[in-house]
């Protein structure tokens, strides 16, 4: 009888087991994922998501709306006339205005940023507000005590107080104070090598060999990128020892290998950095183009896209400077300087210079692509500044 017990306790035991061992594997299946099943239709798939626009893309988009004569009027940045700046926006669609003495004259910070909001209210593409305030003997805005307590000081006056640092904090302080004032685009800095104090570009540039310059070019166009203004590397391809453009044509004949061992040096630290612009001087040099001015030639510009492989905005120097009257005259440089290739004209007497960009475009001189091309760098660089 004690057996019999025994063996049915066994047999009970045993059928408790098989139980609980089947409901744990099913338990243990019901969690494994079911790949026979149907694909959940509620699923988004990858390629319906929306991708934000690139810049390109929003600066092609905004590109098919604009007539020739606004395209026209995007490439040109010109010196701003306070007594007709809104007629000028309204007439010629510019892209943009320099601002000089006569702009910040009797003005304080708060009515030169109301006037600078006024002239945005006024285009329908946001403007380039751009000046020269490079530190030193080019500035436009701290000489008045209303916007700051002393001008801004030289590179050259700022490393020898602080070094790079001071340089930094310089910038900075610099960035921040044009951005508040609607100022978007600082031309500067000058990467332009000179070590000789008799060159005419000796004291706007920062004194010092190739090595030296391209770091106090990086240095400065790393904190600009960072407070998101513009910049300009100017003046390319680099004065050297030449004479003054303002005044009249310069020759420059320096080999070309001399430009790709020292005076580039400074323009690709900058470009690596991340600069939005570069400025093309008026000097002739030879061993690049004997004929035409750097700002005219389509061999200089061939020489920025593809040995320095800049592909943002490339922009002439002031085309009422003498070097250019003087050399080409007034009817034709804007023609020219669009030709070779530039995307941005510099342009003191705009009334005249627009007008002739647009009659060479519909006699053909300058197919509409050109056009296109050089508005598109100049949107998407508008955009990448938040102007736009």
């Amino acid at each position: 009888m004690k057996k019999l017990l025994i063996l049915i306790s066994l047999i009970i035991l045993a059928s408790i087991s098989g139980f609980l061992s089947y409901k744990i594997i099913n338990i243990i299946n019901s969690k494994e994922p079911n790949t026979n099943l149907p694909p959940n239709n509620n699923s988004i798939p990858e390629n319906s998501i929306p991708k934000e626009e690139t810049n390109k893309e929003k600066a092609e988009k905004l590109l098919k709306t604009m007539t020739l004569e606004e395209k026209v009027g995007q490439i040109f940045l010109v010196r701003c006339n306070p007594e007709t700046a809104i007629e000028d926006i309204q007439k010629y669609n510019i892209g943009g205005f320099i601002l000089f003495d006569a702009n910040i004259v009797n003005q304080t910070k708060e009515s030169l940023a109301s006037t600078i909001e006024s002239y945005q209210e006024t285009s329908d593409i946001p403007l380039l507000i751009a000046i020269d305030e490079e530190g030193g003997t080019v500035n436009r805005l701290s000489w008045y005590p209303e916007f700051r307590g002393v001008p801004f000081y030289s590179p050259q006056d700022l490393y020898n107080e602080g070094g790079y640092p001071l340089i930094e904090s310089d910038t900075e302080e610099k960035a921040k104070l044009l951005k508040n004032l609607g100022i978007n685009l600082n031309l500067a800095p000058v990467a332009d090598i000179s070590t000789n104090p008799y060159d005419f570009i000796y004291d706007r540039s920062f004194g010092k060999n190739a090595s030296e310059t391209s770091k106090y070019v990086e240095t400065v166009i790393k904190v600009m990128k960072k407070q998101n203004i513009g910049s300009t590397l100017k003046h390319f391809p680099g004065y050297g020892d030449n004479l003054d453009t303002h005044t009249g044509i310069s020759i420059d004949e320096r080999s070309y290998e001399n430009f790709l061992e020292y005076d580039f040096l400074p323009f690709k630290a900058g470009i690596k950095a991340g600069a939005g612009s570069i400025l093309v001087s008026h000097n002739i040099v030879k061993s690049m183009d004997e004929n035409l001015p750097a700002s005219l030639s389509p061999k200089v510009n061939k020489i920025i896209r593809e040995e320095l492989s800049f592909d943002g905005v490339v922009m002439t120097d002031d085309l009422q400077m003498d070097a250019i009257k003087e050399y080409i005259g007034d009817s034709s440089s804007a023609v020219l300087a669009v030709q070779a290739g530039n995307d941005l004209i510099i342009a003191s007497d705009f009334e005249l210079q627009i007008p002739s960009v647009i009659e060479a475009v519909k006699a053909g001189e300058i197919s509409e692509e050109r056009i296109d091309e050089a508005v598109i760098r100049i949107l998407i660089w508008k955009l990448e500044l938040g102007i736009l």
